[in-house]
């Protein structure tokens, strides 16, 4: 898909103005190995000092962040599913009992389960996705979003006006306004970090792996060889989320290895970058208006004749 303000095969960065730059970096987060520690959490809001938030027990899951927003840049998700019992026993974390369960063997005794399917538990790290066509930046009117050299979209909170179109703009539903004064909030993926040769805190803090840090190009070699490997092993529900160039929205500069529909997970499963049609629009507009601008003055000449 040609994005636009992209030529073809042209990085982000470079499609920003930086010439000389490094390669662009990213995060691939392989759910696989979540097991829904929260230390991403915890670090994001300690380097970054982003306000408590989340601290309330909703009764409804052992996810208490409940989402992405201002305050909280990254989130794990705990997602109760069912799946028929033969997917389900496949020794990853959350996917289900250990082997031997009953209703899960053949050789014993069915159970209700084996109707229904079985419960399995997935945990998922979500993040800003860093999109290659970023609407965001698209309807920001005081410069406060910005692309980086690294190729990840930042926001500068002392020059935003609180306008919040950058919110309905994202298709992800990523960023939000801080109720205390109404400007907008996401990710930086550490930008200031990365200035230094340092991986963002997420990943720095990450024990199982699962959130993984470095070029993109790199990344999505290493997450295709995941999916291949799990799929060798018969996780064939693996799948990758946002790693391909030619998606609605170029492909995302944080993409996912998940074990269900992107759905599940809270994700659009067809995600578009939202101001795609606004060079068309524009040029209908003015089409438009020149077309009413030459019935006017045609009008006004056959009424002085």
């Amino acid at each position: 898909m040609k994005l636009p303000g992209l030529t073809e095969g042209q990085d982000p960065a470079g499609g920003s103005g930086y010439d000389d730059h490094p390669p662009r970096m990213g995060f691939f987060t392989d759910t696989s190995v979540c097991i829904g520690c929260k230390a991403c959490e915890v670090a994001c809001k300690e380097w970054n000092h982003v306000p408590e938030d989340g601290l309330d027990f909703t009764g409804m899951s052992y996810d208490n962040t409940g989402g992405l927003g201002a305050d909280s840049w990254r989130h794990v998700a705990f997602i109760e599913n069912r799946r028929p019992v033969s997917t389900v026993d496949l020794g990853l974390p959350g996917m289900g009992p250990p082997a031997g369960t009953p209703g899960i063997r053949p050789d014993l005794p069915a159970s209700a389960d084996e109707e229904e399917g079985q419960l399995q538990w997935l945990m998922a790290s979500d993040v800003c996705k860093h999109c290659t066509h970023a609407a965001c930046l698209d309807v920001c009117p005081t410069g406060s979003l910005f692309r980086t050299e690294f190729g990840t979209v930042v926001v500068q909170e002392d020059i935003c006006n609180g306008c919040g179109y950058c919110i309905p703009a994202c298709p992800y539903g990523v960023i939000d306004q801080r109720k205390e004064d109404g400007r907008a909030w996401k990710c930086t993926l550490c930008y200031d970090r990365l200035g230094e040769g340092m991986e963002p805190a997420c990943a720095k803090a990450c024990p199982t792996d699962s959130i993984q840090f470095g070029p993109l190009d790199e990344l999505r070699e290493r997450a295709q060889a995941r999916v291949e490997q799990l799929h060798e092993k018969g996780v064939d529900v693996a799948r990758l989320y946002g790693h391909d160039p030619q998606d609605g929205v170029g492909g995302d500069g944080a993409f996912f290895l998940l074990l269900e529909e992107p759905e599940v997970y809270g994700l659009p499963p067809d995600p578009v970058v939202t101001t795609r049609d606004l060079p068309d629009m524009w040029r209908r507009a003015g089409v438009a208006a020149a077309a009413l601008v030459a019935g006017m003055a045609a009008a006004a000449l056959g009424g002085r004749s």
